[in-house]
């Protein structure tokens, strides 16, 4: 694998002028947007206009309709156009991406939040088990909320390896909860499999696809999924902190029933009832008041995505990974690959385990080539295809290579750890 090579692929690459669509700093290659995706360019003057003609100019008439449409008429809130109905609008464009209905998602709150709401919802729909099944070494924030349940009483972990899921499965699991692609190695699971364990077993399931959604094709609807959470500001590009979003299925709609009954989430909030009276369908997640500016960036990003499709992105995924691999391979071999091997087994991300995978994460860093570092020891490098290149991914694999090889990693400025790794 040679630089020529690289930019020969990158000539052929069908999405090559979507990374016109980002703003990506010079002189910087960025192999961290399965963290914090990159900022789309159309997002800078989407938000100046909810700041300075919605919120600046239209003031509180905005929850009821943003000023004229395409066509010069006002709209009078009877539609989606006003900041009331954001996080369903969202949620729709969301549910494209994920094979869902667009009335089964619905963008609001974070995936922590999300995720304690359903696994909440999930308890009472189960009366008589209380085990929320998952995985040793999910992602904090999921095994987290298990625990804050258990401290109530409400719950009882159980973590089983991915090898053994199935056999954990038991008549006290009320919900099996995993996340789709791990985090910190990009293993992928079974969706469908799973799915059909769980529920052959009389559990529910709730997919975490925080690492998945926006970046691999993901069929909710098709593999009967109960529950989803999902992050806004990884491959939808919404921006530090952007809205999450949750699924529920549509036979599940009547029966749902959430902890945190929040006045967003009542039939009619503006009646200001004393008594909480549940709002129909997914629209009953909503608690608090929807943040306006983060939807808008939010729906940016998901609007991007979407139009350069999610099967594109995968391929494309794929073929970034699989290049960077090989370039790896031949130049730092002894670099341990913890991701699969196998492109289709793991999600838009490569990882790799070294003792010193935080110094030359900084070393990296400061050459320009943003990765990442998960605690102990991984090296994360993450292949958002919209705007990663190929000749990105060869300079990243040539210089990890040379800082490896001339230990450029054992300074202490690169060792001295901050609040944020």
């Amino acid at each position: 694998m040679s630089l020529e090579d690289a930019r020969l692929r990158d000539a052929a690459d069908p999405l090559r002028a979507y990374r016109q669509r980002f703003h990506l700093p010079d002189g910087v290659i960025y192999l961290d947007g399965n963290s914090l995706g990159a900022l789309p360019r159309a997002t800078l003057a989407r938000l100046e206009q909810v700041m300075r003609a919605e919120w600046g100019e239209r003031l509180i008439r905005s929850w009821n309709d943003t000023g004229p449409n395409d066509d010069g008429a006002k709209d009078d809130g009877a539609n989606d156009t006003g900041w009331i109905r954001y996080p369903q609008r969202v949620g729709a464009k969301i549910a494209a991406l994920v094979g869902a209905a667009p009335d089964e998602v619905i963008a609001c709150d974070t995936v922590s939040v999300n995720l304690f709401k359903l696994i909440g919802a999930a308890l009472a729909m189960q009366p008589g088990r209380k085990v929320i099944l998952s995985e040793p070494g999910n992602f904090p924030t999921d095994l987290y909320m298990i625990a804050g349940l258990e401290k109530q009483g409400l719950a009882q972990r159980r973590l089983a390896a991915p090898d053994a899921i199935e056999a954990a499965l038991d008549g006290e699991v009320a919900l099996l909860m995993l996340t789709h692609v791990h985090y910190k190695s990009g293993r992928m699971h079974d969706m469908v499999r799973l799915t059909q364990a769980a529920q052959d077993a009389g559990a529910l399931v709730l997919w975490d696809l925080s690492h998945s959604g926006g970046a691999l094709p993901v069929d909710l609807d098709g593999c009967n999924a109960d529950f989803a959470v999902g992050c806004g500001y990884k491959y939808l590009n919404g921006g530090p902190g952007a809205p999450a979003y949750a699924f529920v299925a549509a036979r599940h709609h009547a029966a749902l029933s959430q902890p945190l009954t929040g006045w967003m989430g009542h039939a009619q909030p503006f009646a200001f009832s004393d008594d909480y009276r549940p709002a129909p369908g997914v629209d009953r997640l909503l608690a608090g008041t929807p943040g306006i500016l983060g939807l808008a960036a939010l729906e940016v990003g998901v609007d991007l995505i979407a139009e350069i499709g999610i099967d594109r992105l995968a391929q494309k995924s794929r073929q970034l990974s699989e290049f960077f691999r090989a370039c790896v391979t031949d130049r730092a071999p002894d670099l341990e690959l913890v991701s699969p091997r196998d492109p289709l087994a793991r999600g838009s991300q490569l990882s790799f385990r070294h003792d010193e995978a935080y110094a030359i994460c900084q070393a990296l860093i400061a050459r320009g080539i943003i990765g990442d570092f998960r605690d102990p020891d991984i090296l994360r490098f993450g292949f958002a295809p919209a705007y990663v290149s190929f000749e990105d991914a060869f300079m990243a694999a040539e210089n990890l290579a040379h800082i490896i090889a001339t230990r450029e990693w054992d300074a202490p400025r690169f060792k001295a750890r901050s609040a944020v790794t």
